[in-house]
């Protein structure tokens, strides 16, 4: 990879941060930390990197996007290989998560083009016959961007690209464990005509991002990660839009009239891609007492066929989780479950950094294995005998991204879509679906706002208002 090109704030002898293979522990590359009090500097760079945006023409912001899109798909292999190394994503689920960003920079280039604003009626109104005009959308100003380690690439892009289809500066803060995609996306719309102050990256600790954060030059935070961190940042930043993505725990229902097969194969999928380090991804599996005996052979004996291990090799299915204390982390809530009387009914086994596909019946619900967000590959089985049994087991916890059902009934699936406290309801199909231009976002505690290109590039601009009086 080249060089990046992005403005960052940096001392005259930069330290650097090694970044590492979750699988093995090589160092794959190395970023330069931002200075501790660098932050002012960066406001400023980004203040003259939002005058800089804002002056771009819709058809030039749109050209970027696309350029930086059309890079990103040439090199593609190498973005996949890059995913692959720092967050130890398989290299089949990288090369997926590459096709998707390109393609949230081509929505977000769509987005620049056509959502401009619209024509207002004032003559339908009394008292205004004689007036004109409309309202545009008008760029916020300067948006600090916050991202995960899970999707490195995709979800910079979903911060990135609507931000800068608004015309938008841009300070982004990459995960520290893996921003090598991150500063490769930028180099990619830098290249294609970016001006270089419209979007800085940021490495570093606490006290430059607080400084960021709280400035009031910045009109907006846009973050994805964990609760505390996300009521701490809501402290700090005071009055300024908020987007906030803060977990999941999403629960699948499969009904005694569902195709088996088909929830099998996608409940599969959904625990186990990117080794269940997914938002969105099944975690509680509420299976119909007929069809529970069914449905669990069939998902044991689909999870023991996947091959786990090596994230480069073509084969691997499930690679390592992030880091050893994200491993160590899940252990001791499994543990707990396992003490508290959870049976275990396959994995429980660790190589390094990968725990093999874990599936477990009987967790007790007041578990915290149960009531927080897993982000590993485990996914626990629980019986249940009414509908609205499921509905209530379903919804029993504080926050929701997404819910799935399986069933062939319209009705009961329409029933539950309406009764599922989530900010999105899959029908015969896992919870962990998301296509990059719906709403995204969650139910219930902590969800602020939403991500999916047109509805990020909404809450990242304003509407303002002209009207022509005759």
């Amino acid at each position: 990879m080249p060089e990046s090109t992005v403005c960052s704030a940096e001392t005259a002898l930069p330290q650097f941060h090694d970044v590492t293979s979750p699988y093995d522990g090589s160092v794959v590359g190395a970023v330069s930390l931002t200075e501790a009090t660098a932050g002012e500097a960066v406001i400023e760079t980004a203040r003259v990197g939002a005058r800089k945006a804002r002056a771009l023409s819709r058809a030039a912001r749109g050209k970027i996007l696309d350029g930086a899109a059309t890079e990103i798909e040439q090199r593609s292999e190498e973005f996949a290989l890059t995913i692959v190394s720092e967050a130890g994503k398989t290299i089949r689920q990288a090369r997926k998560e590459v096709l998707r960003a390109v393609n949230t920079l081509r929505l977000s280039a769509a987005e620049a083009r056509r959502n401009a604003g619209e024509v207002i009626p004032f003559d339908s109104y009394e008292g205004s016959e004689d007036r004109t005009g409309w309202y545009s959308r008008e760029p916020l100003g300067i948006i600090a961007a916050i991202t995960p380690f899970n999707d490195p690439l995709n979800l910079v892009a979903h911060k990135v690209g609507p931000a800068i289809a608004g015309g938008n500066a841009v300070i982004l803060k990459p995960s520290a464990l893996t921003p090598l995609s991150a500063q490769h996306l930028a180099d990619a719309l830098v290249s294609s005509g970016l001006p270089p102050e419209a979007l800085t990256i940021v490495h570093g600790g606490r006290e430059v991002a607080e400084t960021i954060i709280r400035s009031r030059d910045v009109r907006m935070v846009s973050f994805t990660g964990g609760f505390s961190t996300g009521e701490s940042i809501a402290r700090t930043a005071g009055l300024k839009k908020l987007s906030m993505d803060l977990g999941g725990n999403a629960p699948v229902i499969v009904l005694d009239d569902a195709d088996i097969e088909k929830a099998v194969e996608s409940c599969v999928s959904g625990a186990f891609w990117a080794a269940g380090q997914n938002c969105v991804g099944v975690q509680r599996i509420l299976i119909a007492a007929p069809v529970y005996g069914a449905f669990r052979r069939r998902f044991l004996e689909a999870a023991d066929r996947l091959v786990v291990g090596d994230p480069s090799d073509e084969r691997t299915d499930v690679g390592p989780m992030i880091s050893r204390a994200a491993l160590q982390e899940l252990q001791t809530k499994l543990d707990e479950a396992l003490g508290a009387g959870a049976v275990l009914l396959s994995g429980n086994v660790t190589d390094g950094n990968v725990l093999h596909p874990t599936v477990l019946e009987a967790v007790p619900t007041d578990s915290r294995l149960w009531k927080q967000e897993v982000f590993g590959p485990l996914v626990m089985f629980r019986q249940f005998g009414t509908f609205e049994e499921a509905i209530e087991v379903a919804n029993a916890i504080e926050f929701s991204l997404h819910a799935g059902i399986f069933t062939d009934s319209l009705a009961r699936a329409m029933d539950a879509a309406q009764q599922l406290e989530a900010g999105g309801v899959m029908i015969n199909d896992s919870s962990d679906y998301r296509f990059d231009g719906m709403p995204f976002g969650g139910a219930k505690y902590g969800s602020m706002g939403r991500e999916g290109v047109h509805f990020a590039y909404e809450e990242m601009t304003q509407p303002k208002v002209i009207c022509i009086r005759n």
